[in-house]
């Protein structure tokens, strides 16, 4: 962690992976709880897709206007705004009882997580030199991380079926995720560094979305995310519905889920030297076909020790391809559209959050539930492809050498 002159001093990321973590293990708490809450209402399959989709619909449209904001303006107002709106979409989850009220509701908790994670990843771009990239991204994401090993299990322990009881234990689970998320607001103070007024010509221009998409690598680091995020996302949404099939317990699929958040967690502890002994490309590509692989496997009729195991090694592989997609597309980036072109990447991930799990309700309400594994394998997969192309080499050659200094306010100040 850097010390990058006035501002919040060396402790800025701490702070950020702290709050992170608290707004990430909200989420990770209230969207099983949205699953078994609309399963307690008499909602199928379909619908807890639809619900999981609405939860990415509102970010879809956002995030763009929001990264040029930040590209022009402060990043850490954002902070606050997203814990605010991410405990207000919880709370409200758990008060209502109509399917309709709880997909809105899920829709505001989702764009408060947007407004966080771009706050949140600008001020990690712009505060880190390019030799740090991909170690802070990676810190920064044991914050996300941390978040989905908690959650999971707070809300697996505070929900229950028995007697009826999963309607008011889920709902209680929700607003419990309201009291976690507001604690964020706790380390959110002076952690931004001061950055010189920009020039008004400067604020005023903006680099073209179809020039960033047409950048090499911003692509493939867009496509990439959206696959391991998509996969994150079914998992935490479907594996409830799969466990309600098998007969696993709910505090049984908390555990199963925090499973795979830590071996996440310990994936980017190693992260860097793995990136050192194997290079960028080789690693991004090797993870995401073992997830491909893994992710299939989640269909088949496994016992419950056999799916901890495969959860733990998909855990492992789906922690490679957040934080390494975030410095792919940073350092592709053209001068100040940085922001921009990170939302365009969690534009893409959101349209993955919307299409995935909607096509996941098709699939399962057709071929049963463990069936959206198997789409998941087939997007790991192609992800996988598309890394092979060498879509990541330039970029991942350029941020082994340090280069692009220029593209820091860190490194310019």
């Amino acid at each position: 962690m850097t010390d990058g002159g006035p501002g919040p001093g060396r402790t800025w990321l701490l702070r950020l992976v702290i709050a992170f973590s608290f707004a990430q293990g909200a989420v990770s708490m209230a969207r099983p709880a949205v699953s078994y809450r609309a399963l307690s209402l008499g909602a199928d399959e379909r619908a807890v897709g639809v619900i999981a989709g609405v939860y990415a619909l509102l970010p879809l449209f956002a995030a763009v206007p929001l990264g040029r904001r930040t590209d022009h303006g402060r990043c850490a107002p954002l902070l606050p705004i997203g814990v605010v709106l991410i405990a207000g979409g919880c709370a409200l989850s758990g008060a209502v009882n109509s399917l309709a009220a709880m997909a809105a509701w899920s829709g505001v908790m989702g764009l408060g997580h947007l407004c966080f994670v771009i706050g949140a990843q600008s001020i990690v771009a712009r505060q880190s030199a390019p030799a740090e990239q991909d170690r802070n991204f990676g810190h920064f994401t044991i914050g996300a991380s941390l978040g989905q090993l908690v959650g999971p299990i707070a809300a697996g322990l505070l929900i229950s079926e028995q007697d009826g009881a999963m309607a008011r234990t889920s709902a209680l689970a929700l607003i419990v995720s309201a009291a976690v998320a507001a604690v964020a607001l706790g380390s959110l103070w002076r952690i931004e560094h001061r950055a010189p007024v920009r020039a008004r010509a400067e604020q005023d221009a903006k680099v073209p979305v179809h020039r960033i998409l047409r950048t090499r690598g911003v692509p493939a680091g867009i496509f990439i995310s959206l696959a391991v995020l998509s996969a994150t996302d079914i998992l935490t949404a479907y594996l409830p519905v799969v466990g309600e099939h098998r007969g696993i317990a709910p505090a049984t699929v908390g555990l199963l889920l925090s499973l795979r958040a830590a071996a996440t967690i310990a994936c980017r502890l190693v992260m860097t030297p793995m990136i050192r002994l194997i290079g960028r490309t080789a690693l991004l590509v090797t993870t995401c076909l073992v997830g491909g692989l893994l992710c299939a496997g989640i269909a088949l009729p496994v016992p419950v020790w056999a799916l901890a195991l495969m959860l733990a090694v998909l855990g492992f592989c789906l922690g490679v391809g957040q934080p390494l997609s975030m410095t792919t597309v940073v350092q592709a980036a053209p001068d100040g559209a940085r922001s921009t072109a990170l939302a365009l990447r969690l534009t893409g991930n959101r349209l993955g959050q919307v299409a995935a799990p909607a096509s996941a309700g098709l699939v399962a309400g057709v071929a049963g539930a463990a069936a959206p594994f198997l789409m998941l394998g087939v997007l790991l997969v192609a992800a996988a492809g598309l890394g092979l192309r060498g879509g990541l080499r330039t970029q991942s050659t350029t941020g082994a050498r340090g280069a692009k200094p220029a593209r820091t306010d860190h490194a310019k100040r």
